[in-house]
């Protein structure tokens, strides 16, 4: 699991971001809850995901609408599959508009960016 916290802050809200391969839905479910393990990431206000799994897309917004289709989105154009993306967000009291999907594209392209170098 790659992780990297505190990629943005803005108005009170906090991101990170996580990853990992994963070996179809079940696969997901263990990331998600390996992630959740940590108390910050079980109490964060989202915890928005997308992959590719076998060739099929799956995602969750977690309540952040429309962030998993973004994230679905990236990892589509960067063809990486059985590979999961999970973009946290701890809500810091004012929202955010349109502002966080701009966050939730700089938390991925950060991991994508941290894959490549790798």
């Amino acid at each position: 699991m790659r992780q990297i916290e505190d990629v943005v802050r803005d108005k009170g809200s906090r991101y990170a971001v996580s990853g990992g391969g994963v070996a179809g839905r079940a696969g997901t479910d263990a990331f998600l809850k390996t992630l959740k393990r940590k108390k910050k990431y079980a109490k964060a206000t989202h915890n928005t995901w997308a992959a590719i799994l076998g060739g099929v897309p799956v995602k969750s917004d977690d309540g952040e609408s429309g962030a998993g289709a973004l994230i679905l989105r990236m990892l589509e154009r960067e063809d990486l599959q059985d590979h999961i993306i999970v973009v946290t967000r701890w809500y810091g009291g004012t929202h955010l508009g349109g502002d966080r999907f701009r966050h939730v594209q700089t938390c991925v392209r950060a991991y994508l960016d941290e894959l490549r170098a790798s």
